[in-house]
């Protein structure tokens, strides 16, 4: 099939799109990894119309049955691989199949550092007693007792980032990664407990994070807790075989008005882009990118 547009990452900001190009009534195909950040996250915070919570799982199960029945078709795998071909681009993804189209919409995110020994105890716990954005989820820790897991000083700025929301911090660099000696007595004046030894594993009922056993034995108590090791994948790879913009922390540059890139052809949204991760921006570079490729479709077809 003559796909109109690809789209990479079936993410909340390829889904938003998609959403939008199926209602323009566009050939769309969505080429979806199906392990981004929004399978991990059990509940964002920050979206109007969910006070409460909302699912990345059921965002992205909602979000396809709107796409699908508007003519969208979805294709789960990792796109290895796009290039520039006389009539457009080609994407070619894990099992070696080729897809082609004259645009391309590249929304492949952000994946977040957290280590795999780590993971397993805390995937139940993600996005409703620990969190990874201080921007999305400070707020939900307002003067509680809050424990930052991290690696040296990406874990010390996000206790000082985090201080704005609450003075009961803890920060366990399990990484044992350096920190200053400023930092150290930032700690000590603010009454912040540091502990610099590695973790065994979180303790959790269900969803409830309870705090986190290290690996000597000892017990930290705490309901709520923030990721900071730094050192995210920004998925931005095929990108960079296209020749896109990128900044030195690898994420896309592209116009502010209509998401294109500096490759005619290729837009970007959502995390993979410059300032974002958020999800309500990453919903709303969707749409607008999407109502960019639309009008570049018709453009083409006159």
């Amino acid at each position: 099939m003559k796909y109109d547009c690809l789209i990479i990452g079936g993410g909340i900001a390829g889904l938003q799109a998609a959403i939008q190009l199926g209602r323009y009534m566009h050939q769309v195909l969505v080429i979806d990894s199906a392990d981004g950040r929004s399978t991990l996250c059990r509940s964002y915070h920050n979206i109007l119309g969910y006070p409460d919570g909302v699912s990345g799982q059921h965002l992205r199960e909602t979000g396809r049955r709107q796409a699908e029945a508007l003519g969208v078709q979805f294709l789960q795998g990792k796109a290895e691989s796009a290039e520039k071909t006389e009539d457009g681009f080609q994407v070619t993804v894990s099992n070696g199949e080729a897809y082609s189209s004259k645009r391309l919409l590249l929304a492949t995110g952000v994946m977040d550092r957290i280590p795999p020994e780590l993971l397993p105890s805390l995937q139940s716990c993600l996005g409703i007693s620990v969190y990874v954005c201080p921007d999305c989820d400070g707020y939900q820790v307002k003067g509680k007792r809050t424990i930052v897991i991290g690696a040296g000083v990406t874990g010390v700025d996000m206790v000082k980032t985090l201080s704005y929301w609450t003075k009961d911090l803890v920060y366990i660099n399990h990484e044992q990664r350096s920190i200053t000696e400023e930092d150290r007595q930032f700690f000590q004046d603010k009454k912040i407990s540091y502990i610099e030894a590695p973790i065994k594993k979180a303790l959790a009922e269900e969803a409830q994070l309870e705090g986190f056993l290290l690996k000597n034995g000892e017990t930290v108590a705490g309901n709520h807790a923030f990721i900071a090791f730094g050192g995210n994948e920004v998925r931005s790879q095929l990108a960079k075989q296209l020749g896109i913009d990128r900044l030195e922390n690898k994420h896309l540059l592209s116009d502010p008005r209509t998401k294109m890139t500096n490759i005619r052809g290729v837009w970007a949204a959502g995390d993979v882009a410059a300032h974002s991760e958020q999800v309500t921006i990453a919903m709303g570079e969707g749409s607008q990118a999407a109502i960019w490729i639309h009008k570049d479709i018709i453009q083409g077809k006159e």
